[in-house]
C-alpha cells in the first residue's frame, strides 16, 4: 500500500484546502508578506490553531515541488485524525478500560509510526500526540506503521497536560516512563491507564511528568542508559498487556 503525504502548493488551493476541512498539520508563509489573500489564509490558519511557520524565499522553493507556491505552503496530514471520546467510546464498546498511548513530544517519523504498530498490538485504543513540536501524521509515519494507522486512532491535541487532566475526571491514571522510577513489575498498572512516553532526547518534560500519577522505570543491564522511545513505549506496553491478562 502506498501512502502520500499532501502538499499544497499557491495562495487558492491552501485556502480551499483549509475551507473544506482538510487537516493541515503546518502553514509555510513568505516572511514579510502580508497583502489581502496571505491575511485570509493566516486567518483560516489561526481559526484551526494551524501551526504557522514565516521563513524566507529560498526555503519555501526549497520545499516546493511545483515552483510555483506564491508564498504559501500547507502540509496536509497523510490521514485524518481522532477525537479522544471516540478512544473512550471505542473501550465502552469493546467493554474494556481504556488504555491510551500519549507521546510527549516524538519528533522522528519512524518512531512515531513503531509507536502506532505497537498499540495496535497491544490493544490500545489510541495514540495522543501534542500539536506543537511533535510529528504529525506524514507519509513516513504511515508506512513506518505497517498499516496499523488504519486501525488504530491518533488524536492531536493543543495541551497534553489538560488533556490529561480531563481524563482523570473520568477515572483515568498514568504512568511514564523514567529511569528514577519504580520497577515497572512492582506497579499495579491494571484499569483504565494512559502510557506517557517522552521524547527521543530529553524523556517526558517535566511539566507533564508533573501530572503522571506513577513513573515506572525499565531494568536495563547494558553499557548505555537509555532505550529508543518506541522500544521502551514497547516494552511498558506489553508490561501492561501482561497484567490485563492475569486473574
Amino acid at each position: 500500500m502506498r501512502y502520500e503525504e499532501l502538499t499544497i502548493e499557491g495562495r487558492n488551493a491552501v485556502l480551499e484546502a483549509f475551507r473544506s476541512g482538510k487537516t493541515i498539520d503546518k502553514l509555510f508563509v513568505l516572511d514579510g508578506c502580508q497583502d489581502g489573500p496571505v491575511r485570509t489564509i493566516l486567518r483560516e490558519a489561526r481559526k484551526y490553531d494551524t501551526i504557522i511557520n514565516y521563513v524566507p524565499k529560498e526555503r519555501l522553493d526549497q520545499i516546493s515541488e511545483t515552483g510555483k507556491h506564491q508564498g504559501v505552503i500547507a502540509y496536509a496530514a497523510a490521514y485524518e485524525y481522532a477525537e479522544v471520546e471516540d478512544m473512550l467510546k471505542a473501550a465502552e464498546e469493546k467493554g474494556e478500560p481504556p488504555f491510551l498511548i500519549l507521546l510527549d513530544g516524538i519528533e522522528d517519523p519512524h518512531n512515531l509510526g513503531a509507536i502506532i504498530r505497537t498499540a495496535n498490538l497491544a490493544g490500545a485504543h489510541g495514540v495522543i500526540i501534542p500539536k506543537r513540536r511533535a510529528v504529525g501524521l506524514t507519509a513516513t509515519v504511515a508506512k513506518t506503521s505497517a498499516g496499523a494507522l488504519n486501525y488504530t486512532p491518533v488524536a492531536k491535541v493543543t495541551n497534553l497536560t489538560a488533556t490529561m487532566e480531563d481524563l482523570k475526571k473520568k477515572g483515568m491514571w498514568f504512568v511514564c516512563a523514567d529511569m528514577g522510577g519504580e520497577l515497572m513489575y512492582k506497579m499495579n498498572l491494571k484499569g483504565s491507564i494512559g502510557l506517557v512516553v517522552g521524547n527521543e532526547g530529553e524523556g517526558v518534560g517535566k511539566l507533564v511528568r508533573g501530572h503522571c500519577d506513577m513513573v515506572a522505570s525499565i531494568p536495563m543491564k547494558g553499557n548505555i542508559d537509555s532505550l529508543n522511545a518506541s522500544v521502551a513505549a514497547g516494552v511498558l506496553a506489553y508490561e501492561i498487556v501482561r497484567q490485563r491478562l492475569e486473574v
